[in-house]
């Protein structure tokens, strides 16, 4: 499974604390980031995270660009409702994007954690017929 963090600037240490306490079952996942999360997230865990850049620097649309190609299976996007962001498009445009291609996005903990759960569950299965069947590829 391909599986992104995304968190914005006060949402950080929430992302930091909910992947520490789900470390092993992200491990032998793919796992991508934005810049700044990634790092943080790599300082206080064994994880291997592919980190974008920052997401006011294209880091989101990088992250889109895989879910535009059907390329991500699930996303953790930890953001901040009290905080206007400078680059607010691109996050519609990320999550539109989710919704085009029924990509799971959690956009709170609460959520993060029932996706994870199902994640240990093996309730992505029917992603991996995604990628067989990936208009293109035999």
């Amino acid at each position: 499974m391909n599986i992104a963090f995304i968190a914005h600037d006060r949402k950080k240490d929430e992302m930091v604390n909910f992947v520490t306490a789900y470390e092993q079952v992200f491990q032998g996942h793919a796992l991508y980031s934005t810049g700044t999360t990634g790092a943080r997230i790599m300082e206080q865990t064994q994880l291997k995270i592919h980190r974008f850049m920052s997401g006011p620097l294209g880091g989101d649309q990088q992250i889109g660009a895989l879910v535009a190609q059907n390329e991500m299976d699930l996303i953790i996007f930890l953001r901040d409702p009290l905080m206007a962001q400078p680059h607010e498009p691109d996050i519609i445009a990320l999550l539109r994007l989710c919704d085009v291609q029924g990509i799971p996005v959690a956009t709170n903990v609460a959520t993060g954690e029932l996706l994870v759960r199902a994640l240990q569950r093996g309730d992505f299965a029917w992603r991996e017929l995604v990628h067989k069947y990936k208009p293109g590829e035999a």
